[in-house]
């Protein structure tokens, strides 16, 4: 016995020498097919030289080591985000023409007053047939609209309409092989999807930066009526109003509008309009020349648990009437003060948010089927909305 096993323990030793050998100096003759599994290289950073930028893209295949870039996004979203120089021109004074004025300031009171107000910003070509979008704010007022794309070329924009209670503005350029941005899918976003700011901030010139998604349908924030932004924090400062949120793909997610900063700079905090409701505002420009809402013509307020109990209501969630226009739609449909709303067609109502937004985002003259709790009692009230009224823009706090 133990004879055969030494015999055994010599054959498994040769047989292990003749691999190391074969391994070694005919490698290929052990390779089977095509199944070969390459695994990434280790590299040691203290042995690796330091490269350029172009260099180490170049040699990072060679290495094994991964490269992330977003270049491609870029390259694809980039040629179809313009600059946007906003001029007006400035109210023109009775002292201009008074003869005693020019007497003593002559030409130069006039000219301090003469100078044109011009305000920087960005834009977006959704179009081959030159329309752009951005934002009111940065067009508001102006006389004078010039747009400057990034291979040189120069157009004056016109101006097919705005929407200042979501602060989307709509422009036409004249110019052949226009770049089109392609829309993206601002529906699915998720928090933490990468994304890409391009604009014009500062008017430095094009500027790309790049973020995630923070959150998602951030509103009650006063910075439009409709509110339902994607919060990032990709960098966004003054200029890249009305500029482009894209995808890692270059596909357009939103159009940028404001930041939260107490410097004029970015901290961080930057919002952008689904380009779900900027497309659908500017389909309504271009079709209409206007947007049309409907509305209920009421006061609201959210309930909160400490009204439901003091009005013994057995429910804690909706949106509870304060006050109804007389012979508006509210009024005319049955609605009363004092009725909370907890429903519009099918989908549940929590908040004045909410109310508004659905309401909103139905045609004037359209039925809406609202479920109502009245007391103890729970109702349906159809309701013949009207038309939303023209509102003034809010006051912009930032950008």
């Amino acid at each position: 016995m133990r004879k055969s096993w030494l015999l055994f323990s010599q054959a498994v030793t040769v047989a292990v020498a003749m691999l190391f050998v074969v391994a070694t100096l005919k490698p290929e003759w052990i390779k089977r097919g095509n199944n070969v599994v390459a695994l990434p290289s280790v590299v040691t950073i203290a042995s690796v030289p330091v490269l350029s930028a172009p260099a180490a893209s170049a040699a990072a295949p060679a290495l094994g080591v991964a490269v992330l870039s977003y270049s491609a996004a870029a390259k694809q979203a980039s040629p179809a985000v313009v600059s946007i120089t906003a001029s007006k021109a400035p109210p023109r004074s009775a002292r201009n023409d008074d003869p005693v004025f020019r007497y003593f300031f002559g030409d130069r009171g006039q000219r301090s007053q003469a100078e044109p107000q011009v305000g920087l910003g960005s834009g977006v070509i959704v179009s081959t047939e030159g329309y752009l979008l951005t934002n009111n704010h940065v067009i508001d007022g102006a006389d004078d609209i010039e747009v400057l794309l990034t291979d040189g070329r120069q157009a004056r924009a016109k101006l097919v309409g705005t929407d200042p209670e979501t602060d989307v503005a709509v422009l036409k350029i004249e110019l052949d092989k226009l770049p089109a941005i392609t829309f993206g899918d601002a529906d699915h976003i998720q928090v933490g999807d990468v994304v890409l700011a391009i604009g014009n901030p500062f008017g430095v010139g094009q500027t790309v930066t790049s973020g995630i998604v923070s959150a998602l349908g951030r509103n009650q924030l006063g910075i439009n009526t409709f509110e339902n932004f994607i919060q990032t924090d990709a960098a966004i400062n003054p200029g890249n109003s009305g500029g482009a949120l894209v995808d890692a793909a270059g596909n357009l997610l939103g159009i940028n509008t404001a930041i939260y900063s107490r410097t004029g700079g970015s901290l961080g905090i930057g919002f952008a309009i689904p380009v779900s409701t900027a497309r659908q505002v500017m389909e309504a420009l271009i079709k209409d020349g206007r947007v049309t809402r409907g509305f209920l013509g009421v006061e609201q307020r959210d309930l909160t648990p400490e009204i439901a109990q003091t009005l013994q209501l057995p429910i804690q969630q909706g949106v509870l009437i304060t006050a109804v226009l007389q012979n508006g739609p509210a009024g005319t449909g049955g609605l009363r003060p004092g009725d909370v709303v907890v429903s519009i067609g099918n989908t549940p109502v929590t908040n004045t948010r909410q109310l508004l937004n659905a309401v909103a985002a139905l045609r004037p003259q359209a039925v809406a089927a609202l479920g109502v709790q009245r007391g103890s009692k729970a109702l349906d009230l159809n309701v013949t909305l009207g038309q939303r009224p023209s509102q003034p823009a809010p006051q912009q706090r930032e950008q």
